[in-house]
């Protein structure tokens, strides 16, 4: 008997699934990024007048996100850990709350019972020869909320990518099947300007043979790569990444071979980029991927020797604190890891962590660095975490250094028609 055969009791429409699974009050994880369940989010659209005060859980929702449509005002509501522009207009239009939580606690919260998961409804591959899925390019809390759900439900899709690690889930675990066979969304490269391009090559003379990186979201990590031409040896612990590490894979750049934690592998929670890159992870076994409360947990990237951690931030003042989810009052984004790999790079042997960004937002009309944070901000790495701070006018280092020492020492990195006004501020708090 086949698999398909054995489970046929499970295979069911998207409509079948919601009207089965969605009771009055559940709560619901759905999978996250370019693994969201577009399917079951748009059967809950057309059947949106027969549900009940129903809670979705997600991060980051790439595609059409129904659920989160001003129709559903009254049906569905949000709770969310990470804004994008599918769900920043839900939340700043009171369809939505957030929940403020570092990455690698959130299984935790699924877990201890702060948001019991009734259902979890997630993307996964075609089944192997042992009867597992993988979870393909998200694992990160999707796996997790499978294991606390009273409900499984799963678009099992013909073009997800099976991607190894602890990043499986056997058939009989799941309750409801939903097949699909249509292309992974595609997440359109980063732009890299010159702006970039300085940023990365500060960030690059930090980084030497052997090293492992975690690199997060946007043009500079794509443009650290590009300026690690030359380098060899370098490995990759992250919970997220793109095109730009499966380019220096091929380039010979990354091959793992230093690592100290899982050598040999790309070790993630997370993926999304282009086709090209999902056909690229497809059953290939340098990737792995891992549950976040795995790869993010401080204490396991502490056992990558030599990691080198790199991440952004919105806005960052003169003590050194860092507000990477907010602009002013406005929540914009999240927390996501960064909080985890600047610690995380803290206990790492020889490691060190990088906070690189432009000098201006706002089209050169804004310093990134300034006096005090917007009114209104939240502070998401503390003083205390800040290590290295890079922008295109170079790279300087806060750790050990007085309050002072790291204003003169940011003032010398921002943008030159916003050093005076910085360098004001010095003199007026520390002589």
């Amino acid at each position: 008997m086949n698999w398909k055969e054995k489970y046929k009791d499970r295979f069911v429409t998207a409509k079948e699934a919601v009207m089965r699974t969605l009771k009055p009050h559940s709560n619901v994880v759905f999978g996250h990024a370019v693994a969201a369940p577009e399917r079951f989010s748009k059967a809950m659209f057309e059947l949106r007048e027969s549900l009940e005060d129903i809670t979705v859980f997600h991060m980051l929702y790439f595609g059409k996100a129904y659920h989160l449509a001003p129709e559903m005002e009254g049906h569905v509501r949000g709770f969310l850990n990470f804004l994008e522009g599918n769900s920043r207009s839900a939340y700043e239009e009171h369809r939505a709350d957030f929940v403020p939580c570092h990455f690698h606690e959130v299984p935790a919260l699924f877990r201890e019972g702060f948001y019991p998961v009734d259902v979890a409804v997630v993307q996964v591959s075609y089944p192997d020869e042992e009867g597992r899925c993988s979870f393909g390019v998200s694992c990160d809390y999707t796996k997790p909320a499978t294991q606390s759900a009273k409900i499984v439900v799963v678009e099992m899709n013909r073009q997800m990518p099976y991607i190894g690690g602890d990043n499986f889930i056997h058939l009989d675990n799941i309750d409801y099947i939903i097949e699909v066979n249509e292309p992974i969304f595609e997440i359109p490269a980063a732009k890299i300007g010159d702006i970039e391009l300085a940023i990365g090559k500060h960030c690059a003379d930090l980084i030497h043979d052997g090293d492992t990186l975690q690199l997060g979201i946007g043009g500079i990590p794509d443009a650290v790569l590009a300026g690690l031409e030359g380098k060899k040896d370098i490995g990759i612990h992250t919970e997220m990444f793109t095109d730009g590490v499966m380019k220096a894979i091929r380039s010979g750049l990354i091959n793992n071979s230093k690592k100290t934690l899982h050598p040999g592998k790309v070790v993630t929670s997370l993926i999304f980029g282009s086709k090209e890159l999902y056909d690229f992870l497809d059953h290939n076994d340098m990737i792995e991927c891992y549950p976040v409360d795995y790869t993010n947990n401080p204490y396991v990237i502490g056992k990558n020797d030599r990691l080198v951690s790199i991440n952004s931030c919105i806005e960052m003042d003169l003590m050194g604190q860092a507000a990477s989810e907010t602009i002013g009052y406005r929540q914009y984004s999240g927390t996501g890891g960064q909080v985890d790999f600047l610690r995380g790079a803290r206990y790492s042997k020889g490691g060190i962590s990088i906070m690189a960004f432009p000098s201006t937002a706002a089209k050169g009309t804004a310093s990134r660095i300034v006096p005090i944070l917007s009114e209104g901000a939240c502070v998401t790495s503390g003083r205390f975490e800040i290590d290295y701070v890079a922008t295109e006018y170079g790279v300087v280092r806060l750790r050990g250094q007085s309050l002072r020492r790291r204003a003169e020492l940011l003032a010398s990195i921002a943008h030159p028609k916003f050093r005076p006004e910085l360098e004001m501020e010095i003199k007026k708090r520390f002589y």
